[in-house]
């Protein structure tokens, strides 16, 4: 089946190579925005800066989970918990949420996010309400 190769490496290459990922040590941010959006089907959460730039993001769907389990609210834990950690590594302390939508993963994918130690300055809900909805048939004439 061919010639097996066996490759060695000094302890100092293998020492350099097993270094933990910094996602982007460079920024420094303290405080930011985490937006939830969480709909029947799935939930995404996203954070920013305070100006509203997108630093990183997650769902449901991203993290492994498939069909009906999307939109449930251990999946949106997991997210909440996943992005914590990388928020974590940009020195976040301190978070505002804005929450949009009626899904089940709302409130769990704050828990998520808050159970890694980051602190929650305020909660707003802006789910989009129709103040009047569509217009309804006309009458039927017979």
């Amino acid at each position: 089946m061919g010639k097996k190769r066996i490759v060695t490496t000094d302890a100092k290459e293998a020492g350099a190579e097993s270094k933990a990922p910094a996602v982007s040590s460079k920024k420094r941010i303290e405080t930011g925005i985490l937006h939830v959006q969480s709909t029947y089907n799935n939930t995404k959460v996203m954070l920013t800066d305070d100006k509203g730039n997108a630093l990183m993001w997650g769902s449901s769907g991203g993290a492994g989970f498939r069909g009906a389990k999307k939109g449930t609210p251990f999946a949106a834990a997991k997210v909440g918990e996943t992005l914590a950690v990388k928020a974590a590594v940009l020195g976040l302390k301190e978070i505002r949420v804005v929450v949009k939508g009626v899904g089940s993963g709302r409130e769990s994918a704050i828990r998520g996010f808050v159970s890694k130690g980051i602190n929650i300055s305020s909660i707003s809900d802006q789910t989009p309400v129709p103040f009047n909805g569509p217009k309804p048939k006309k009458p039927r004439r017979v």
